[in-house]
């Protein structure tokens, strides 16, 4: 991976030091970042930057957001151009390994991913173990550090042929053990894969299929998984491949470092925004409020619009716009007659015309979409975050291979410490 190419210096006064020049390194899409390595060296100082909402902490060439002109790009493509062309494992593999894979490629992918979509008998015995109530996300960052004890192997990825043979068991048993978690906690048994299908076929098969009935492959529904997966497959430097990313410094395999994305991508301030979605769809139907009312408490700053604007994208979110069109292929396929899709609707359509919100660029985000696709396919709400990790182990396994090919150091930030100084201890019996 090329280095951000260095250009001209910025100069930083301190009080008591020489005035230093910190070099400008710019991006391939022009992105400008100072150069800070060598500021506590050379004047004892560091940045504070909580959140490192403005730290550039890494060089790297796998996903680029312009969150301002609603731009995401995997690996220099559109996302737009993606989700029309290709399948899920077809971007898996470019995220992996820099570019789209030939036939023979793809043919050697989908070779191991069907070969180790099982898991091993011991790991369903231990989901089985879960109580049923547990929560799916704890059952599969659980699960998948115990699918890993059983291939000690994953612990040293040796070239790049091991790296995929990992990658791929990583990949495919995300799907087994999500789809195995979820039967347990519908009190049924795990449906066991079928060769053959295709990345999102198969975790229909395993999810819906019951006492011997094959889920129904409606080729619409089967796209609209293929295209959730593609569109959260990886997002630039979010806190839970930051946390990957972060593991993966110390050295941690590749299945221990995706399992801390897993617990990151779990907190409801990250992975849970489409969950967030629903719960207040549930709120409006279970009240008196009208969806009209509901929009003026929004415009008053008296109740909070989920699923709509975004952190990141300051216009529009790309992915929001792919998936609408899914979304109301599958509504309509499907004819679902369920009151929170329809306020989902009325919300949708008020959001895209009213002045309010179109002047503040909130439009319906991919949380909005996912999350009533997910619905109306039968998903059930806590299952959402767990497809979310399904579709971000990808980017997880891309940013663990960047950091191992980097051979970085350590990821270690420093801080700023405001405790008490120079206390003295005391004995028991005088302290009070």
């Amino acid at each position: 991976m090329p280095d951000a190419i260095a250009s001209e210096t910025a100069k930083l006064s301190i009080p008591g030091h020489e005035t230093m020049e910190l070099p400008i390194t710019v991006g391939s899409e022009g992105e400008h970042a100072i150069d800070v390595t060598k500021l506590r060296a050379q004047t004892g100082y560091i940045t504070l930057d909580p959140g490192y909402r403005n730290t550039g902490s890494v060089q790297s060439d796998i996903t680029f957001i312009n969150g301002e002109k609603g731009i995401l790009h995997y690996r220099g493509y559109a996302i737009a151009d993606l989700c029309e062309n290709c399948s899920f494992l077809e971007v898996a593999w470019l995220l992996m390994f820099g570019d789209l894979p030939t036939q023979p490629q793809f043919n050697k992918l989908t070779e191991l991913i069907d070969e180790t979509a099982e898991i091993n008998p011991q790991v369903l015995r231990a989901i089985e173990g879960f109580p049923n109530h547990g929560h799916p996300m704890a059952k599969f960052a659980s699960s998948l550090h115990a699918a890993s004890v059983y291939h000690p192997g994953l612990e040293d990825v040796d070239g790049e042929n091991g790296f995929l043979q990992a990658a791929a068991r990583l990949i495919s048993q995300g799907r087994t053990l999500a789809s195995a978690g979820y039967k347990d906690t519908t009190g049924k048994m795990p449906v066991p894969p079928q060769r053959g299908l295709d990345y999102a076929s198969q975790f229909l098969h395993m999810m819906f299929t019951t006492d011997g009935q094959q889920a129904d492959l409606d080729p619409d529904i089967v796209e609209a998984i293929n295209l959730i997966l593609i569109l959260h497959a990886d997002h630039e430097q979010n806190c839970s491949t930051s946390t990957v990313r972060m593991v993966a410094s110390s050295g941690a395999n590749l299945f221990a470092s995706c399992s801390a994305g897993v617990s990151a991508l779990w907190g409801p301030k990250h992975g849970g925004a489409n969950v967030a979605v629903l719960e207040q769809l549930h709120r409006i139907d279970q009240s008196a409020l009208t969806v009209p009312a509901f929009i003026e408490k929004v415009k008053n700053k008296e109740d909070v619009l989920f699923g709509f604007g975004h952190a990141v994208y300051r216009s529009f979110d790309p992915r929001a716009q792919v998936l609408k069109q899914s979304a109301d292929k599958v509504l309509k396929k499907l004819g679902v007659n369920d009151p929170l899709l329809k306020i989902a609707m009325k919300l949708e359509e008020a959001a895209l015309n009213d002045e309010y919100f179109k002047s503040r660029n909130l439009y319906p985000n991919v949380d909005f979409y996912s999350g009533i696709i997910m619905r109306a396919l039968g998903i059930p709400e806590d299952m959402f975050t767990v497809m979310y990790a399904i579709g971000r182990m990808p980017g997880w396994i891309a940013n663990w291979k960047e950091v191992n090919d980097q051979t970085s150091r350590i990821y270690r930030p420093r801080q700023v410490y405001t405790g008490a100084t120079d206390r003295k201890v005391s004995s028991i019996d005088q302290r009070g």
